[in-house]
């Protein structure tokens, strides 16, 4: 719902013009909007310097659009999609995901998601993954939403116990990855190969 003080917004009505050109065809400007107050509401809460709220915003309206477009039909997959959640989508959904976009080569489309997203990525999980050669510096942690479980052919769970929706036609996995929040470099560093590993296993079960 948008509120009074959405109205009048420079920066949001621009992302909403812009967000509505884009997807011109597939969804009305009225839903866009709401997918754009949507995403400033979830964000909000947890981000820290409010002057990147609105690249943030425009960046996950984009992927929740995105996500309900495929979801229901209206955007068709050229690839496939994974979905990496963990609680905080801070540490290992973040690795999963930088991890499986890398290695893949863009042979599949990733997404990842927190049941309980804090409000930044990490610090030692964007380490060890630089020394992979992998930016993760502006990666940030995102909310589950229906849309991209729907979205997903492929939904990967890590500690999340049962906060992401069981849908029919989409395959799961449950994998037991430690947390690296609060651990040291060389603990991180196992962590991002024990996940290297299992995302390598699942591009080759995918053949890719």
């Amino acid at each position: 719902m948008r509120t009074d003080r959405d109205a009048g917004s420079p920066d949001y009505d621009r992302i909403v013009e812009d967000l509505t050109y884009k997807y011109d065809g597939v969804f009305s400007k009225e839903s866009v909007a709401q997918a754009v107050a949507d995403a400033r509401a979830a964000l909000e809460p947890v981000s820290k310097i409010p002057t990147y709220l609105p690249i943030l915003t425009a960046r996950y309206a984009t992927q929740q659009l995105t996500a309900a477009a495929q979801a229901e039909g209206r955007i068709t997959k050229q690839v496939p999609e994974l979905l990496f959640v963990c609680v905080h989508n801070a540490g290992r959904s973040q690795i999963a995901a930088a991890l499986a976009q890398h290695l893949s080569g863009g042979r599949v489309h990733v997404r990842s998601a927190g049941s309980a997203p804090i409000d930044e990525v990490n610090a030692t999980a964007i380490a060890v993954l630089k020394e992979r050669g992998i930016d993760l510096s502006e990666a940030y942690p995102k909310p589950l939403t229906n849309d991209v479980v729907r979205a997903a052919d492929v939904v990967i769970t890590m500690g999340c116990g049962d906060a992401c929706p069981i849908l029919p036609g989409k395959r799961y996995e449950d994998w037991d990855v430690a947390d690296p929040a609060g651990q040291p470099l060389e603990t991180v560093r196992d962590i991002r190969d024990d996940i290297q590993g299992r995302v390598t296993r699942l591009l080759r079960d995918l053949g890719i």
